[in-house]
């Protein structure tokens, strides 16, 4: 129903005003790169950005300006960011039966608008999966009438993580996934995907794309480095309002300072983090621990409640949680000074890749993530540069291991040392050897 309504509005909009198309003379390599969601939040859609106005492409960067986007983009004369008008506040106190299908019209005109009218003709059009409804079909559209080549980057699949909400046998969710899996195949001059394990699905049923696929797997960007000397990390600790009090006791190694990130959405669930610090803390010889949870989302609350209720009931003693909200700068340096990043990320499709994983080894930052999913292995070596776990039990085994004595700290500087290995590839690199000539803009 969605789609119907998607493409009736895009063909009257084509009828009343037919958009301009692409013209290879009016610049060497010009790309809209299109995200429905908040592009401050979306590093990998900001990351392509500066990659192709690095090397002298013009780029219109679509998505919605809910937090600041990178600083570079800001002040980079060849990116220009275009807002997406947010959904009427409205639409929030009406029932959800009338209110999807409204917020998807919101979309589809805003979309459109945008891209065929606020923009230039662009000779490629990068779009993010997900989200897939109803950006893929407009995309589509856009890309016939314009001329334009279209790039599916694939994060994830959008009816993978819809059934994680309404179940996998929900009409919706299986209408969304043969709405995704057609318009893959039709859509794409090529494809891009985070994880080897992805590219081989698309390739296959149900989606049997037969264009172009390529893994691009995510790297940090050259703002998470390690850290360069002892002094550096002290300055931060005591700068920090959250590590400012313990700095002392951190730079002795006393207390032990992990760091996650997240968006507080049901598919990282931080019960695993928490309990595992429960257990932890039952064991007297282990280390003190403070813990930084960063980032905004719809379940903070939720957990800021639960963790406020652990410790009333001195189930935490010798741990303190703290959530923040941090520049990207503060982010991170806090990543370099951590000595320890938990990722409780859940892969809905079992083949994508958390980026955050990708930041911490950036910054030299070993990790202990969860596990329980095909692409684990892409990103992380267990034994190499972070550990594996499946449960909360799983996890309070790791943290008693690596901070309880010194065979604990020797291991723990092995997984450094690989960490920073695996940070060292960067993402100009990567973009460059995967990216940079199909777009054309290297020679």
């Amino acid at each position: 129903m969605i789609a119907a309504i998607a493409f009736t509005c895009a063909v009257l909009l084509v009828i009343i005003l037919f958009p301009s198309r692409y013209s290879p003379a009016t610049t060497k390599v010009s790309v809209q790169v299109l995200v429905l969601g908040d592009i401050g939040r979306s590093p990998r859609m900001q990351y392509h950005a500066s990659s192709i106005a690095k090397h002298g492409g013009r780029v219109d960067l679509i998505g919605y300006h809910e937090s600041p986007p990178h600083p570079d983009l800001l002040s980079n004369p060849r990116v220009k960011i275009h807002p997406l008008p947010p959904p009427p506040a409205a639409l929030k106190s009406i029932p959800f039966l009338v209110s999807g299908p409204l917020k998807v019209l919101w979309q589809i005109l805003t979309l459109f608008h945008v891209l065929a009218y606020k923009t230039s003709p662009a000779r490629w059009l990068l779009v993010q999966n997900p989200p897939t409804i109803p950006t893929l079909l407009i995309a589509l559209i856009i890309s016939v009438l314009r001329g334009t080549h279209l790039i599916i980057d694939w994060h994830n699949y959008g009816w993978t993580i819809l059934a994680g909400t309404r179940g996998a046998s929900h009409a919706f969710v299986r209408l969304s996934k043969a709405y995704e899996c057609v318009l893959g195949r039709a859509a794409p001059t090529a494809n891009i995907t985070v994880t080897h394990a992805m590219a081989r699905q698309l390739k296959e049923p149900p989606y049997s794309i037969k264009s172009l696929v390529f893994t691009l797997h995510d790297r940090p960007a050259e703002i998470f480095q390690p850290l360069t000397s002892s002094a550096e990390r002290r300055d931060f600790l005591e700068r920090l309002p959250e590590t400012k009090e313990f700095a002392s006791n951190i730079m002795a190694g006393e207390t032990k300072l992990i760091v996650s990130s997240t968006s507080w959405t049901p598919d990282e669930d931080f019960s695993l983090l928490l309990d595992a610090l429960v257990t932890y803390a039952k064991d007297g010889s282990s280390s003190p621990i403070i813990a930084i949870i960063t980032g905004k989302g719809p379940q903070k609350a939720y957990y800021q409640e639960r963790i406020q209720h652990l410790q009333r009931a001195a189930q935490l003693p010798n741990i303190r949680i703290f959530t923040a909200w941090l520049t990207v700068e503060d982010y991170a340096m806090l990543l370099s000074c951590a000595d320890l990043g938990v990722c409780l990320h859940m892969s809905s499709s079992g083949v994508d890749l958390p980026m955050k994983v990708v930041d911490m080894f950036g910054s030299g930052l070993p990790v202990a993530a969860y596990s329980a999913y095909e692409s684990f292995g892409e990103l992380v070596k267990e034994g190499e540069n972070g550990c594996g776990f499946e449960t909360a039990v799983e996890l309070a085994a790791v943290l008693s291991r690596l901070f309880r004595d010194h065979e604990g700290a020797q291991e723990l500087h092995r997984l450094r040392t690989g960490a920073r290995k695996e940070g060292s590839l960067r993402w100009d690199e990567e973009w460059d050897r995967v990216l940079g000539r199909v777009l054309g803009v290297m020679d």
